[in-house]
């Protein structure tokens, strides 16, 4: 079987002999890679988004599901959206290798387990046909994702994926595979550097284009964030100002946090013949 790119020897040698500043040019440049790898394969998330925009649409969740790095990107990701863009959790989740709630813990064996990830999904989340799973692999072989997707496929639940190597396994099972290829890692086979990058990226992009095309963001703004601190109270009154220019400072934050929303204030003012 031929090495998978991931795994082929770094391009460069006797890093303990390197001085700091030679070290983090080196990393510098292996990291200028990532983004000209993912613009090469935009048509491939843009059908990948599309996909999991309609299921959103239609009712359904968006399930990202991964082992080690990748799994644990997903993660942050689920727990990052609610709260920008104001969605119920429910559509939008992650399975991770070893469960969610041990997330920080080195589970790495749980990458090998063939059937925990489609059990979780089953028993746990009750997936049908109206959600889709999106698989996060930097091998592209990870047997936890590509026994989760085999049984997705089986079950006729949609599939997507993102992987860091050419013709990989997982890509096979994926309704919508995107292959992000970068070649070697800084350091050989460390799959938590380049291959994170752009599973980071990756999830920035898809869950931040999926929520712009449900509405969740108007002009460039976060307008449907829910309050969680002070600086997001301050973001939302600023611009329901620059919004309603005829409305004081205080007048918009004492709305947003009496509504609850920048959105649902607006509306309230507007039946009271504020704005």
């Amino acid at each position: 079987m031929a090495l998978r790119v991931t795994e082929q020897p770094s391009l460069y040698h006797d890093m303990e002999k390197k001085t700091v500043a030679e070290i983090l040019r080196e990393i510098n440049e292996e990291d200028k890679k990532v983004t000209l790898a993912i613009q090469q394969v935009l048509p491939d998330i843009e059908k990948l988004v599309t996909a999991i925009e309609n299921k959103l649409r239609e009712g359904g969740r968006m399930f990202y599901l991964g082992a080690g790095t990748g799994g644990k990107l997903g993660v942050l990701d689920v727990l990052e959206v609610p709260n920008t863009y104001g969605v119920d959790p429910e559509c939008w989740q992650a399975v991770l290798a070893g469960g969610v709630e041990n997330l920080v813990l080195d589970l790495e064996e749980a990458e090998d387990d063939v059937d925990e990830g489609w059990r979780t999904l089953v028993d746990k989340h009750h997936i049908t046909s109206k959600d889709i799973v999106v698989g996060i692999s930097a091998s592209g072989n990870t047997p936890y994702v590509l026994a989760a997707l085999k049984a997705c496929r089986e079950h006729g639940v949609p599939t997507g994926s993102f992987v860091n190597n050419p013709q990989s396994p997982i890509s096979d099972y994926s309704d919508y595979p995107v292959e992000i290829v970068m070649g070697p890692e800084y350091i050989t086979g460390s799959t938590r550097m380049k291959s994170g990058t752009s599973q980071k990226l990756m999830c920035d992009m898809i869950s931040t284009a999926v929520m712009i095309r449900l509405g969740r963001v108007e002009d460039n703004r976060m307008v449907n964030a829910n309050l969680i601190n002070n600086k997001v109270i301050d973001r939302l009154t600023r611009t329901m100002v620059e919004r309603n220019p005829s409305l004081s400072y205080d007048v918009c934050q004492a709305a947003i946090v009496k509504c609850g929303g920048l959105k649902k204030a607006e509306a309230y003012l507007a039946e009271n013949g504020t704005i």
